[in-house]
């Protein structure tokens, strides 16, 4: 899961994506101060063949 967080006009906001490319495009259109992170839970099967 993508992950776009937005400060704006004293304001947090939180965007969730599916896919890092969706993600991108949106970042790419949103306006003020913006993180994009990558949300990875333990117990994602393909995290934990990747260890």
């Amino acid at each position: 899961m993508w992950v776009i967080t937005l400060y704006s006009n004293s304001t947090i906001s939180m965007f969730e994506f599916d896919t890092e490319e969706e993600a991108r495009k949106a970042f790419e259109n949103i306006k003020g101060c913006k993180i994009l992170s990558e949300i990875v839970y333990f117990t994602d099967y393909d995290f934990l063949v990747a260890i």
